[in-house]
């Protein structure tokens, strides 16, 4: 029996050249029989499962001073909270992922979204900054299931750079997400308190489980891994080792870490140093956002033709640049809050060539284990995240200064990664 016209059929196969599994590529999509096609409706599931750590964040972010005015806290103290979400969003990937591996992606991320929604209510009922930390822990090892399995999900239906054209539009759509979550945060604030938007995130939470029971399973039975999950934590060790992919996994960790530099700082730097009003706060932060959209929405046109790499190496250079021009600004206070918005602006716009073509290339590279590697890869960046944010809290001194000097510092980081690791 002749097979359809234009479909390919591909041999995935892993460094010692076991076949794994063989799938049909038709016009650039990857399929394995039960889902070789895929609507704008998975897509949207997709993107709402990655937006776990931006609603988490940034609808809490205009609430910051106000929770450390209400617990009777300093800046650093507020921010441990903030520090607490990224450790545990970043390393309890590390067990969501080989889990992804073997049981598949739905069931995870369910039990995962449960787990969110016990920290969220916790979070909404927390007394003081301990008990509001580790509520902040226990919803960020839940959340994090979402993202790590989601970007899995993208590889076990797409190739390398189609991948990275869905990441780029997913990102597209779920740029909503920081846009509308400061928004909506200084709103419930302004109304209803700053516990309430826990309960927000929570609902949020509910949605999408009803979304992503509306798809089936992506991973192929005959593809899963079949030892124990624990003896699969040893595979962490071969990624590693592996000079490629920590290339890709630590260029996407230096620009998180600016971001986190970011989302740490400007509520104060902002709120508190320039006196924006925490409405006019979110519009702010939406703006960088609408930079990012941008720019995502040029490199899912232009990867398919340039290739992954070639637009990641200059996603890292514009970083590095930007990053030292915001520095300098900090430094010196030319422009005022204008020149540090236009910074930021610059800066955050171009990790749009950096997030989705640094996850496909690390991928791409481990397709049978690619629960695994989503993992580490996540790991690696909010651990850096959780650091940095660390570091804006505790060299704060009032001024727009320390944020930007890491912002810069992180940027040419990524750019060494880049050029050194990545060939």
């Amino acid at each position: 029996m002749g097979r359809p016209r234009g479909t390919i059929v591909v041999a995935e196969r892993v460094a010692d050249g076991t076949v794994l599994a063989s799938v049909a590529v038709d016009g650039g999509r990857r399929g394995n029989g039960l889902f070789s096609e895929r609507g704008a409706g998975f897509v949207a599931m997709l993107a709402m499962l990655m937006s776990f750590g931006s609603m988490s964040v940034d609808m809490y972010l205009p609430a910051m001073p106000q929770i450390a005015q209400d617990l009777n806290i300093a800046q650093a103290g507020v921010e441990s909270s903030l520090t607490a979400f990224f450790l545990a969003f970043g390393l309890c990937q590390l067990f969501w992922g080989p889990l992804g591996d073997r049981f598949g992606r739905r069931r995870p991320i369910l039990a995962g979204i449960l787990l969110y929604l016990i920290g969220s209510a916790g979070c909404a009922a927390a007394s003081d900054i301990t008990m509001l930390s580790l509520c902040r822990a226990v919803q960020a090892a839940g959340a994090c299931a979402a993202p790590v399995l989601a970007r899995a999900m993208v590889r076990d239906v797409f190739d390398r750079d189609r991948a990275a054209s869905v990441f780029s539009m997913m990102m597209l759509v779920m740029g909503i997400a920081p846009m509308a979550a400061p928004l909506v945060g200084g709103q419930v604030l302004a109304y209803l308190g700053w516990r309430a938007i826990f309960w927000v995130q929570a609902g949020f939470g509910l949605v999408a489980m009803v979304g992503l029971m509306t798809q089936p399973e992506t991973l192929n039975p005959a593809t899963r891994a079949r030892s124990h999950w624990l003896t699969q934590l040893r595979t962490y060790g071969q990624l590693l080792v592996s000079g490629r992919f920590l290339g890709y996994a630590l260029t996407s960790s230096m620009i998180y870490g600016g971001m986190f530099a970011y989302i740490a700082g400007t509520p104060f730097v902002y709120i508190e140093y320039f006196h924006v009003r925490p409405g006019l706060y979110g519009l702010l932060f939406a703006l960088n956002i609408v930079g990012m959209i941008i720019v995502n929405m040029i490199n899912s046109r232009l990867v398919l033709r340039l290739g992954t790499d070639r637009l990641l190496a200059w996603g890292a250079a514009c970083i590095a640049v930007f990053g030292i021009g915001l520095a300098v600004t900090g430094w010196t206070g030319f422009g005022g809050l204008y020149g540090i918005v236009a910074g930021l602006f610059l800066f955050m716009g171009f990790t749009g060539l950096i997030g989705a073509n640094a996850t496909a290339g690390a991928l791409a590279s481990y397709p049978h284990m690619a629960g695994t590697a989503s993992a580490l890869m996540g790991t690696t960046q909010f651990v850096t995240g959780a650091i940095v944010g660390t570091l804006v809290g505790w060299l704060a001194d009032g001024t727009p200064w320390p944020m930007a000097a890491i912002i810069g510092g992180v940027g040419v980081l990524g750019l060494l990664f880049n050029r050194l690791l990545i060939r």
